[in-house]
């Protein structure tokens, strides 16, 4: 009989992003133990315009598998335009890019 001991020790794929991924601009901060820390964004809207996210809230991040593509995610509040939004940043480590989604 067996157990399965050491059967399921791979990483886990979170599947497919939900969601339109952008492109933007992050400046991030580095902590002494190697994490990132994004403070703030730039990116294109609708019209065109480039526009720009301060004083971003990260609510938690995660390291994640997406599809086989090692990235790390970061689930944000912040303000734009002067509205409160909702968003998901993805740093893709092997790009070294990050893109956005809009919740």
């Amino acid at each position: 009989m067996a157990f399965g001991v050491g059967v399921n020790t791979g990483k886990a794929d979170g599947g497919k992003i939900k969601g339109r991924q952008e492109a933007v601009a992050c400046g991030c901060w580095f902590t002494s133990q190697g994490n990132t820390l994004p403070k703030y964004i730039k990116y294109q809207d609708e019209e065109g315009m480039i526009r720009g996210i301060s004083d971003i809230e990260v609510l938690y991040s995660q390291k994640q598998n997406y599809c086989g593509i090692p990235m790390v995610e970061y689930v944000c509040h912040g303000v734009t335009q002067g509205m409160r939004c909702s968003f998901r940043l993805f740093f893709h480590l092997e790009e070294c890019a990050f893109k956005i989604v809009w919740e």
